[in-house]
């Protein structure tokens, strides 16, 4: 893949992932890790491209273009991992207090059938 074609695509992965995170903020159920590792992995790979083909006086402007919305994307990506950090801290202490209420709902149950 050329640098162009990398950075389009990855920008366009970024730019997606941004918006399905922060499609559902009241439940991050649906993020998951595998989720990351496919951002994380595009980020590697549009990193490793423009290592190999650095920009500079002789690069196109439209992959000056394409880079400098790859750095963009990175920052507003850098500007929101801490929201959505919240917003899986929260997530998880909703699904906590969710499995031990059904836990108690269970112990309540299993007990009362054995008062019966």
């Amino acid at each position: 893949m050329d640098t162009l074609t990398t950075l389009e695509h990855v920008n366009g992965s970024l730019r997606s992932a941004m918006l399905r995170f922060r499609s559902d903020q009241k439940n991050c159920s649906t993020i998951t890790a595998h989720d990351f590792a496919g951002l994380l992995s595009e980020i590697l790979s549009a990193a490793e491209c423009l290592r190999l083909q650095p920009i500079d006086s002789g690069t196109s402007e439209v992959v000056r273009q394409a880079a400098l919305d790859y750095r963009g994307n990175l920052e507003k990506l850098r500007d929101f991992l801490p929201e959505l950090h919240s917003n899986l801290l929260a997530e998880k202490s909703r699904l906590e207090a969710a499995q031990a209420h059904v836990s108690a709902a269970s112990a309540w149950a299993r007990s009362s059938t054995k008062t019966l």
